[in-house]
């Protein structure tokens, strides 16, 4: 696969493909239709859902015909080649491709369009879905996903329709991309990142929506459905029929009541405290998905008819389009990036009980956590607190918060959970303290952190062996109502393979997260879902002075944004780690420091202990060179540096990495004092 870096002139762009007859236009559509619902489904956003994804891109391609001549206009003769070579596809096809990715990027823009504009192809009472691919087809998913969709389009164009670079950004810019030259450098990007098999998956399987899965719809849903349609239609024909009969309107009768529509059943379906979803209490130890909908009904009061639904009414009157305050004596409160809008079907009851001085309600709708609180002492309002849940899993779906109060939080933990203790992050060699659990799973308090960090308490649990995922893990309480996974990545060594991350609960990985642990409180409030500590380099430092660690801090949030955070750190546990400087404006999405953004380089002024000055820089096991540029000026081989300076200010700092990837541009400094900040 070339760079896009640099786009060859080659004199006067092609003229936009002809528009070509409709028989003509029909025959290439069927003849290359799987090859073009391939192309629209990657492009469109995976947030449509699976079902939605599949539907909409058969729709674009079946409706980019309706601008095609009714009667063929003079013949277009064939030019059939391979595609990226000299002569290009097939007019009729690269007109059909030029409608297919220009339809799928509007329908990216405005993820309700596809279906709704175009009610067929139409599917009732199954869903539909591609197959299942490996963790080489996740992984790519999950980077698409993260991706604009003019990135998506230009990775389309290049790796499944074979377009060279030119007219790749030719395509694009006919399609409506404002920047080309841009979407395709990141899709190269892209490429580098998922490596050499990024064509052959692909085509695999998992990214084809003319090969399917069908499963059906909720059977139990649907018949509760049917029925309801149908007393809707009596009431319907029944008011028709009066309004018909009737000669002439009574000013003294009331009139009819206005009829039962689709939202107000649903609306009132999901207010119905006999409708709640309740999964079996055993079910979780027997299933593929261990997630939230494996957890049973629990607590003391699930059968509280009342209590269950005052919780469902606050969630349907308590939320107003979205925002959050005061509304009905319900406050309503929401993590960033959570939507507030009532259940569209009856929610899952996960636990209705008492918790301290209040009575507890915690619902799940299948993306979204809701808990409900109302005082058993009946001053005070009630609470509605909502957070996103959507892709939980066996850690990041472990535990919910209960209550709060001013000696800690109390937390429902997962039925798989066996064992669970708090430990204070700061000491890594003090033993756990066991926490006690009762029979409905609602924990003791867990002390919050003070304001000066002098302990960081976290939970650390051990799933049970009936789910074959017997290991423990670490929870931080960021106060929100599911706690934050901490896991970590080591550095890496001579020769080993590149690390993943790990749980951090061995001797190491506590002792690596006793660095950290004082960030976390900074954290509290943002969504944030799991967190990662990295360390992706260590350097002798010079004079014999030790050895420094290189860090990078992920916080990954529900939605996919990331508060990325890099620092260096001494042997000695008494100094600060010293935080290093973004090298520009940071994104709310980016791959940086994950598994698709694995190239890191770092750099920052240090004092010896005899009070020399050097600038030191480290990057990760990839780059093949360092240069640093400015006040400090330097080039080594390899991926760490050190140079004996008495400068100051900013150094421009960049490494090499191979593969095509480019020059990787470094994290600046802070100024900071002797042998720490």
């Amino acid at each position: 696969m070339q760079s896009y870096d640099t786009f060859p002139s080659t004199g006067i762009p092609p003229a936009a493909p002809p528009r070509p007859g409709r028989e003509d236009a029909e025959a290439a559509l069927v003849e290359h239709y799987p090859r073009l619902v391939r192309l629209a489904h990657l492009i469109l956003p995976p947030s449509l859902g699976r079902h939605r994804r599949v539907l909409a891109a058969h729709a674009l391609v079946q409706n980019s015909l309706t601008s095609a001549r009714s009667r063929p206009g003079p013949a277009v003769p064939p030019q059939r080649g391979e595609p990226g070579q000299g002569r290009g596809p097939e007019p009729v096809l690269a007109w059909l491709r030029e409608r297919v990715v220009s339809a799928a990027l509007r329908a990216a823009a405005r993820p309700r369009w596809p279906l709704g504009r175009h009610p067929l192809p139409a599917v009732l009472g199954l869903r539909l879905f591609p197959g299942a691919g490996g963790d080489g087809e996740l992984a790519l998913e999950s980077a698409l996903a993260a991706a604009a969709p003019e990135v998506r389009a230009a990775f389309a164009l290049r790796m499944l329709e074979g377009l060279a670079a030119q007219p790749a950004a030719l395509l694009l810019a006919t399609a409506g991309v404002t920047a080309p030259e841009e979407a395709l450098r990141a899709a190269d990007r892209l490429r580098t990142t998922v490596g050499a098999d990024a064509e052959s998956l692909l085509q695999g399987a998992g990214f084809d929506p003319c090969t399917v899965q069908a499963r059906p719809t909720d059977l139990l849903r649907r018949r509760h459905r049917t029925r309801l349609a149908a007393l809707a239609a009596t009431v319907l024909l029944a008011a028709s029929t009066a309004a018909v009969l009737t000669p002439r309107p009574d000013a003294n009768v009331p009139a009819p009541a206005p009829p039962v529509t689709a939202l107000a059943v649903a609306a009132a379906r999901a207010a119905d405290p006999a409708l709640l979803v309740r999964t079996p209490d055993e079910r979780w130890s027997d299933t593929a998905r261990v997630d939230l909908t494996a957890w049973p009904a629990r607590g003391t009061r699930t059968g509280d008819t009342a209590l269950l639904s005052r919780a469902l009414d606050a969630w349907a009157r308590g939320t107003d389009n979205g925002r959050t305050g005061e509304r009905t004596s319900v406050r309503v409160t929401a993590t960033p990036s959570t939507p507030t809008t009532p259940p569209a079907a009856p929610p899952r009851l996960l636990f209705a009980g008492q918790a301290d001085d209040s009575a507890v309600v915690l619902l799940h709708d299948g993306d979204r956590l809701v808990r409900y609180a109302e005082p058993l002492t009946g001053q005070g309002g009630a609470a509605l607190e909502l957070a996103r849940a959507d892709d939980a899993d066996v850690t990041t779906g472990a535990a919910v918060a209960v209550s709060r109060t001013p000696l800690g939080a109390r937390f429902l933990l997962a039925p798989w959970i066996d064992e669970s203790a708090v430990r204070d992050l700061l000491r890594p060699g003090v033993p756990a303290r066991r926490l006690p659990v009762t029979e409905d799973g609602v924990t003791d308090p867990v002390p919050p952190a003070p304001g000066d960090c002098g302990q960081v308490p976290a939970l650390q649990v051990r799933s049970s062996s009936r789910i074959v995922e017997n290991h423990s893990f670490l929870l931080a309480d960021l106060g929100e109502l599911t706690p934050a996974h901490l896991t970590w990545t080591p550095a890496p060594g001579t020769g080993a393979p590149a690390r993943q991350p790990r749980e951090a609960t061995s001797a190491a990985g506590l002792a690596a997260w006793s660095r950290s642990a004082c960030a976390l409180p900074d954290l509290r409030g943002t969504g944030v879902r799991a967190v990662n500590r990295w360390e992706f380099a260590q350097q002798t430092l010079p004079e014999r002075a030790g050895r420094a660690t290189w860090t990078c801090t992920r916080a990954e949030n529900w939605d996919g944004r990331a508060r990325v955070e890099v620092a260096r750190e001494d042997q000695d546990a008494r100094i600060r780690p010293t935080p290093v400087r973004s090298p520009g404006p940071r994104p709310l999405y980016t791959a940086e420091c994950s598994r698709f953004g694995q190239h890191v380089l770092a750099g920052a002024y240090w004092t010896a202990p005899s009070g020399a000055r050097y600038y030191l820089a480290a990057g990760s096991r990839a780059l093949t060179t360092v240069t640093a540029r400015g006040p400090v000026a330097a080039t080594v081989r390899g991926r760490v540096l050190a140079v004996r300076t008495n400068a100051t200010g900013p150094v421009h700092l960049t490494g090499t990495v191979p593969g095509g990837a480019g020059e990787l541009r470094g994290w600046g400094e802070v100024e900071e004092g002797p042998g720490g900040p």
